[in-house]
């Protein structure tokens, strides 16, 4: 697929996917008239980072993932770690924000005791 309906499918711009595939974080097979041609796999890549990215973490954190996701000369074991590793980090995030989930909601609960959520984001 060409850069303008990956931007499309993922809502990423034009510019955004370049910069990834400057970075190197995303790839694609260039055609003789110059256009990128995108494989498909690229749009669960590219919503995994700029997922990641909406989580706080950098682009060069993102490269790790990136490899580990294409399996790009890295053996399994280190695909495993990598992998291993930033699902340790988004469970550490969810910890994190669990904990001000739950401040926030008793400070409201203090400040506005009839306005208290009322659910629980499990």
């Amino acid at each position: 697929m060409r850069i303008g309906e990956l931007a499309q499918k993922t809502n990423v711009s034009a510019d955004t996917l370049r910069l990834y595939e400057k970075r190197g974080l995303i790839k694609s097979d260039r055609q003789n008239n110059g256009y990128r041609d995108f494989d498909a796999s690229m749009v669960q890549l590219v919503l995994l980072i700029k997922s990641g990215q909406k989580l706080g973490f950098k682009l060069r954190e993102m490269d790790g993932l990136a490899k580990a996701v294409t399996g790009s000369g890295l053996s399994q074991d280190e695909t495993s770690k990598l992998l291993g590793d930033k699902l340790s980090e988004v469970d550490a995030k969810i910890r994190e924000l669990t904990q001000l989930r739950a401040l926030l909601a008793d400070m409201m609960q203090q400040a506005c005791p009839l306005r208290a959520p009322k659910t629980k984001i499990a």
